[in-house]
């Protein structure tokens, strides 16, 4: 399996992100971390490993980057405007210099986004927020509402990350046509954020799969149950 180190130099965030690629051909997936994870969590809990197979027969290139969650939603020391304005720098440096660098790469239109518990979110979010540039979003044990994370403070950027409330009235044909999965399971404490949103996309008339399996918790192994299910549909 083909693994591949590289620093990407963001000018939006004034900073280098460091970036690790799984494959040499495939359709590209972009994996964000668990809440302050780094670019090799995907690989250190084996979540890479599950999807294996799929990435040595060059059906998927996955894309693992470092979040800056220690600078935005988890940056106590920081007003909470400033740590939605910190998390704004991050979707400018994804939207328009990271996912067009991975376009560009795979000669693609759409990438698919996916992540486990905080980087769930952080998948359905850009998901939704940009879905002229996703084709499919698999989140894994997300929950998604982010407002418990800054401290009661509300602005119009809260607004528009926070897909609860910013979705129900959204209009982009793309989410009509995005693959969407929400991954959860029956002691899964994000199960109902699952639901909620699942409620919210069906009320929209926007198809995608709720799967609540009934073993496995907030955690890994169910994880890397689901990830090579999920990614096989692509």
């Amino acid at each position: 399996m083909q693994e591949n180190y590289f620093k990407f130099y963001s000018h939006h965030l004034g900073f280098e992100v460091e970036t690790i690629v799984y494959g040499h051909w495939g359709s590209p997936v972009l994996i964000f971390p668990t809440s302050m994870g780094r670019h090799y969590e995907a690989k250190d809990f084996q979540l890479i490993e599950s999807v294996r197979s799929l990435i040595e027969a060059g059906k998927v290139k996955i894309y693992c980057i470092d979040s800056i969650d220690k600078d935005s939603w988890y940056a106590k020391h920081l007003h909470p405007a400033d740590r939605i304005k910190n998390h704004q720098l991050y979707d400018s440096f994804l939207n328009e210099e990271f996912v067009p660098f991975i376009q560009r790469e795979c000669n693609v239109s759409k990438i698919t986004v996916a992540g486990c518990s905080f980087g769930g979110f952080q998948a359905a979010n850009f998901a939704f927020k940009h879905p002229d540039k996703v084709s499919n979003m698999f989140s894994m044990g997300a929950a998604f509402d982010i407002k418990t994370f800054l401290d009661g403070y509300y602005d119009d950027n809260v607004f528009y990350n926070n897909p609860p409330d910013f979705l129900p009235d959204a209009s982009d044909p793309n989410l009509w046509q995005m693959g969407i999965i929400l991954g959860s399971c029956w002691d899964d404490f994000c199960k109902p954020d699952n639901e909620n949103l699942s409620k919210i996309l069906s009320h929209k008339n926007i198809n995608h799969w709720l799967d609540i399996r009934w073993h496995g918790t907030h955690d890994w192994a169910i994880w890397r149950e689901m990830f090579p299910e999920y990614l096989s549909k692509l």
